[in-house]
């Protein structure tokens, strides 16, 4: 199969040294994890070396400022890598945005000048890796309802956590975790709190690993937390600013999933291309004919108008950030599109695949499970949905 060029933004500014990323991360994902990646989705191992090289190429920590150990680079070069990596694996894209998007942002934006020197750093550069924990068993969707508890201790040096989350991305191999639980129980959203964990102290446990349906290397389990002892100073952006941090840094992280759907899209898009042209039935080439060239068709344009959605999300986060604002219709919408065209895309290259693309001798199987969890984490459909009407309509 022939690898086409890769494709530049049309609405943003490309840097030089945007053409130099794209070129290495290109590289890297094709010589690196391309090779492997179906090895690991079929073991459900974590790919650790290829994480740390992902670190030392700078990925881990792509929007963090050098002197922080990150690449310091925008949110477009976070977005052009997002996609090259997906197109290659999307367990490895799935790494990659918690460690940039979840944990590493929310720190950057709310964290004190001693918190990013002692908590980034280890984590932008690739030595640690990064989680972030919203989740809990009874609490999916609707973050507000969590049971996990912190109170502070009488000599409020420590704030003492109990309870279990759930379904935390890269948790088995997490050292550090941006952790959201209650402080005060009658206070609603605003009883919540956000705090950074260091995984190596007494009271933290790790739970039962879930065996997915897709991006199967990018491990993901339960916590536990038994009288955790968190000193004070790890509270990140202070007592009760828990929920309006998580909801900030979700903003961000849609704009990654947007990335990863597309870069799943299009690898499965370029490969159903790449079999039209190569599959003969009937005396011809079936991208002669027109019920799959109206597939190609629907399928291409569906990433175009991600890819757009995308860009524009970038912009009004860009904007946003300048003035202190949000950006979350942007970035819903972008990761609603691209989620959904991710499912339809990979639906349809398998169906152009026919029976060879239900096998594991191919990759599109594989596309086709890991796309469908881009519909679900970091808010579902229905969520991104519910987000973009309030938001329209003025409710709150």
């Amino acid at each position: 199969m022939v690898v086409k060029e890769m494709k530049r933004p049309q609405s943003l500014a490309m840097t030089e040294e945007h053409d130099m990323l794209l070129a290495a991360v290109r590289d890297f994902a094709q010589r690196e994890i391309v090779p492997i990646a179906a090895e690991y989705d079929e073991s459900g191992d974590f790919p650790l070396e290829t994480v740390r090289k992902m670190g030392a190429l700078g990925l881990m920590g792509i929007e963090v400022p050098e002197e922080y150990g990150g690449a310091g680079l925008d949110t477009l070069a976070h977005v052009l890598t997002m996609i090259e990596i997906a197109k290659a694996d999307a367990s490895h894209s799935t790494i990659l945005s918690v460690n940039n998007s979840l944990y590493c942002n929310g720190i950057l934006w709310f964290g004190t000048g001693a918190q990013k020197r002692e908590w980034i750093r280890p984590v932008a550069s690739g030595v640690e890796i990064g989680a972030y924990s919203l989740t809990e068993p009874m609490s999916g969707s609707d973050a507000g309802n969590m049971a996990s508890r912190a109170v502070l201790n009488e000599a409020r040096s420590h704030y003492i956590i109990n309870g279990r989350k759930s379904w935390v991305t890269s948790a088995p191999f997490a050292d550090r975790i941006v952790l959201f639980t209650r402080t005060s129980p009658d206070d609603g959203r605003r009883g919540i709190t956000c705090f950074l964990i260091d995984t190596s102290q007494p009271g933290f446990s790790r739970g039962k690993t879930e065996p997915k349906l897709g991006i199967r290397a990018s491990a993901t389990s339960e916590i536990i937390f038994d009288n955790y002892a968190c000193p004070v100073e790890n509270v990140l952006g202070g007592v009760g600013q828990g929920f309006k941090i998580a909801m900030t840094v979700l903003d961000a992280g849609r704009i990654g999933i947007a990335a990863q759907a597309l870069g799943i899209a299009e690898a499965a898009y370029e490969a159903a291309l790449h079999y039209a042209r190569e599959r003969h039935a009937f005396g011809a080439p079936i991208g002669s004919y027109q019920m799959i060239q109206q597939k190609i068709a629907d399928m291409k344009t569906r990433i175009e108008a991600g890819r757009a959605l995308i860009y524009q999300a970038i912009s009004a986060k860009e904007r946003a950030m300048a003035a202190g604002t949000r950006y979350t219709t942007e970035a819903s919408m972008a990761k609603l599109f691209c989620s959904e065209a991710a499912a339809y895309v990979t639906d349809e290259a398998l169906q152009i695949h026919g029976g060879m693309g239900y096998s594991k001798e191919m990759p599109i199987e594989r596309y086709y499970r890991d796309a469908r969890i881009t519909r679900i984490y970091e808010g579902t459909s229905e969520i991104q949905r519910m987000v973009i009407a309030r938001n329209e309509l003025g409710l709150r």
